[in-house]
C-alpha cells in the first residue's frame, strides 16, 4: 500500500519542458520506452529552440522507437515552436495556454501542469485510469474528457488530484492489468464488482 501512496509520474524528465516532450512521446507507447529514447534525445535537444529548429528526416528517426514517429515530430517541433515564440521558452502554466501547443491535449497538459509544476488542474486520464475508473464504476463513459469530469467530481478534493492520478496509474501497471488483473494482489478487489476479476 505504502508504494501506491508514493506513486509518482514515471517519465524521466528535468524540467516542464523534457515532461511535455515526454508526455508526447508516451502516447500509445510505454513509459519505459520513452525514457529509453529521452536518454539520448535529451542530450543532443536540450531545450526547445533546438526541438524547434530539427531536422526532422533525422527526428523522426530517433523518436521511431515511440511509434507513430511522423505525427509525433510534427508535434514535438511544433509544441517546441510555440513554447519559443509564444511563450518565450518557458512551458505555460495555464491548462488554456497547455492546449495551444500542438500535440498537447488534456492528458498532456495535467501531466506537466500536476508533475512539474504542482498546479490541480484536472485528472490524468490516460488509458490505465480509464480502465481502472470503468471497473470500479467510477464512470460509465468511455471518452477521456468525461471520465475525466466524472473523477473530479466523486467527492474527490482538487489537491489530491495529482497525486489521485499517479496512484490509478500505478495500481493499473503493476496490479490491475488489462489482460489478467492480478486481483488476489489487489487492495480495492472489495470495491470492485468488474465482471472479469480472477477470484
Amino acid at each position: 500500500m505504502k508504494r501506491i501512496q508514493n506513486a509518482t509520474c514515471e517519465l524521466k524528465h528535468e524540467n516542464p519542458f523534457q515532461l511535455v516532450i515526454s508526455t508526447i512521446l508516451s502516447a500509445q507507447c510505454t513509459d519505459v520506452r520513452v525514457n529509453q529514447v529521452t536518454e539520448k534525445l535529451y542530450k543532443k535537444y536540450p531545450d526547445a529552440k533546438a526541438f524547434a529548429y530539427a531536422n526532422p528526416a533525422e527526428l523522426e528517426q530517433e523518436i521511431r522507437p515511440t511509434g507513430f514517429f511522423r505525427n509525433k515530430t510534427k508535434s514535438v517541433m511544433g509544441a517546441s515552436k510555440a513554447i519559443m515564440e509564444k511563450f518565450a521558452g518557458a512551458v505555460p502554466r495555464t491548462m488554456e495556454e497547455m492546449l495551444t501547443l500542438p500535440g498537447v491535449a488534456r492528458k498532456t497538459a495535467n501531466v506537466v501542469l500536476g508533475t512539474a509544476y504542482g498546479i490541480p488542474s484536472g485528472v490524468v486520464v490516460d488509458t490505465h485510469v480509464l480502465r481502472l475508473a470503468r471497473r470500479l464504476e467510477l464512470t460509465k463513459h468511455e471518452e477521456p474528457k468525461k471520465v475525466e469530469q466524472d473523477l473530479m467530481n466523486i467527492l474527490l478534493p482538487q489537491n489530491k488530484w495529482i497525486q489521485f492520478s499517479h496512484q490509478l496509474i500505478w495500481h493499473g501497471r503493476r496490479v490491475c492489468v488489462a489482460r489478467k488483473p492480478r486481483c488476489i494482489d489487489c487492495n480495492l478487489e472489495p470495491l470492485c464488482q468488474s465482471k472479469d476479476k480472477t477470484i
